[in-house]
């Protein structure tokens, strides 16, 4: 890849591997990395240990989202989802196991994929992207069994609440809609920008993250990041930070969040905003936390450019991995 497409790059989803000392990002070029975080963190790390072991073109469009399951990456791409085996690609051999695609009206449009999750009430995926609808793919047998249909524009967040049998989805539409996973109907619809402590008309309506932990979601976009009760769908405290919030996670007692500008966000569940810690792109699309191995536990960021900031210490930027 020559320096203009360096220049261009920006990395859109991230995944660790079920081990924990692998890191897959997925960038605008529909290539998907492979970082050793074994290699990256080790005393005796070099340059070379921040760049990948793996590059390979996964998808024709560019990879929004990245999800693991206990064997495999889950990727996808322009209107198609596909499946890797970890071990394999540990191995560097890059072939999928399978490729699926929902199944779209029109055979015309290609809508990208935005959003993946697994619900694993039921070992299904839950897809959500370009054509307002929500797919549903049964995993054990390989084909999209539903569709949850009730958006009115491009679906760009899904999320879980497994004890509820619930599947939230946000939408560029504005609406946070919350389904009944064994029915496939909406049980609430919360539009957001009607609340006046979440709105902000000059950023628009869309929600562009969201998720859960048991009965709080966390959501934002052209809204306010806010935090929100379930079970009285409420919002109970609304975040002050500037700019379109594109990701968000839960973290011990905190949140974390990143978005237009540099830096992530520390906040504390009353709303006020803690710590801003800077990155090294200028705008943050995506941020993972690594529970999946004690030794490796990092948050990684990437946004704007061929890098993603590695925190061993969630209070500074330990080193980046590179494209």
């Amino acid at each position: 890849m020559g320096p203009v497409e360096l220049l261009h790059m920006s990395v859109f989803s991230q995944s660790f591997s079920p081990c924990g000392r692998f890191l897959a990002a997925g960038n605008n070029y529909g290539e998907i990395a492979l970082f050793s975080l074994s290699a990256a963190l080790s005393p005796d790390a070099t340059r070379l240990s921040q760049k990948p072991v793996l590059t390979f073109t996964a998808h024709e469009g560019p990879v929004f989202s990245l999800l693991s399951t206990d064997c495999r990456l889950l990727s996808a791409g322009n209107g198609e989802v596909s499946a890797w085996s970890w071990s394999e690609l540990i191995k560097k051999n890059v072939k999928p196991l399978w490729t699926k695609r929902p199944n779209y009206k029109s055979s015309l449009e290609i809508p990208e994929i935005n959003s993946m999750i697994i619900n694993p009430r039921d070992n299904s995926l839950v897809v959500g992207g370009g054509d307002n609808n929500i797919h549903i793919l049964d995993l054990e047998h390989g084909v999209f069994k539903s569709v949850l249909q009730g958006h009115s524009d491009y679906v760009h967040c899904v999320s879980v609440r497994e004890r509820e049998a619930e599947i939230l989805s946000g939408g560029e539409d504005g609406a946070v809609r919350i389904w009944d996973s064994r029915t496939g109907q909406t049980v609430h619809c919360i539009e957001v920008y009607k609340y006046e402590e979440c709105a902000r008309p000059q950023f628009g309506k869309w929600i562009s993250c969201l998720t859960t932990d048991s009965d709080w979601m966390l959501c934002g976009g052209g809204p306010s990041l806010s935090l929100w009760h379930l079970r009285s769908l409420s919002p109970t405290s609304t975040f002050p930070l500037s700019g379109c919030q594109r990701q968000a996670a839960f973290y011990q007692d905190m949140i974390l969040a990143v978005g237009e500008g540099q830096s992530v966000s520390h906040c504390l569940l009353g709303g006020e905003v803690k710590a801003q810690i800077p990155c090294s792109s200028q705008s943050l699309n995506t941020l993972q936390l690594n529970t999946n191995s004690t030794e490796h536990r990092v948050l990684t960021v990437g946004g704007s450019s061929d890098h993603i900031d590695v925190f061993t210490n969630l209070s500074y930027r330990a080193f980046s991995l590179s494209f």
